[in-house]
């Protein structure tokens, strides 16, 4: 059976890093790629028998590749520190690296919000990028954030049936955190250019609209709707944010003239 190296990206994840690990007992290597937590991160991750490294933020495009470099193994598990590996999903992601019938695969997501699981809202299978591949297989787009993935010549991507649980956030003030870290990451793709307040407006109205109505989140109760209104926030605000890059110089300009009256 290969060696399979797991790792896991942290950043001040004190309260679930630990059992993030404990999920992956199988692993033979389990690296945990901290960017200078103040928590406590890496001491608890180190008890637990990971290796730490500390790797600066560029970025989740870059410190996942970077993560992926430090792994030792051919085959790669990607787990997130708010995720845990069911031990059904460690046999079957197993199983399917011994086969190696495909260079990647995907594995469903299940996710527990609010005192429930998210059985709509876009939130199963929940996809994201591949979590098991074969180093050779593929390498992640260097995007400040919602990074794609990039496949070698030749690759090919497969579907595990088991999921693994997600507990994307512990409450509300941490999902306004993470809105306003990543609609500020987002703000800064190319993509962003030419933005506006109406386009941040209708776009975050849209997203909305699309996991609250047609994605079913009205069916996920009060979780469903806090759900729909977060993808409201950060859409808005990437755009908003992408504006306040753009105008800064001129804002400030303008500011210095309203002293000189």
């Amino acid at each position: 059976m290969p060696k399979i190296s797991v790792y896991i990206i942290a950043f001040n994840e004190a309260e679930k890093v630990a059992d993030a690990i404990r999920s992956v007992p199988w692993a033979d290597e389990i690296v945990v790629a901290d960017s200078h937590s103040t928590d406590g991160t890496a001491a608890i991750a180190e008890s637990l028998g990971a290796r730490v490294v500390q790797i600066e933020f560029k970025g989740f495009g870059a410190l996942r590749n970077d993560a992926v470099a430090a792994c030792s193994h051919n085959w790669v598990f990607s787990l997130d520190a708010d995720e845990r590996c069911t031990p059904e999903a460690g046999q079957e992601l197993r199983a399917v690296a011994e086969q190696g019938a495909h260079g990647a695969y995907f594995m469903p997501r299940r996710n527990y919000f609010l005192g429930r699981e998210i059985r709509h809202s876009g939130w199963y299978p929940n996809y994201r990028q591949p979590q098991l591949f074969r180093k050779s297989a593929m390498r992640y787009e260097m995007s400040p954030v919602h990074e794609g993935y990039e496949l070698g010549p030749g690759e090919t991507v497969g579907h595990l049936r088991h999921a693994i649980w997600q507990l994307p956030f512990k409450d509300l003030a941490e999902v306004v955190a993470k809105m306003n870290r990543y609609s500020s990451l987002g703000a800064a793709k190319k993509r962003q250019a030419g933005s506006s307040y109406g386009k941040g407006l209708s776009h975050g109205v849209w997203a909305f609209i699309k996991h609250y109505v047609f994605k079913r989140g009205f069916l996920d109760g009060w979780a469903g709707f806090v759900i729909a209104l977060s993808y409201f926030e950060v859409t808005f605000y990437r755009y908003a944010k992408a504006v306040e890059l753009a105008e800064q110089g001129r804002w400030a300009e303008g500011w210095k003239n309203v002293l000189k009256r």
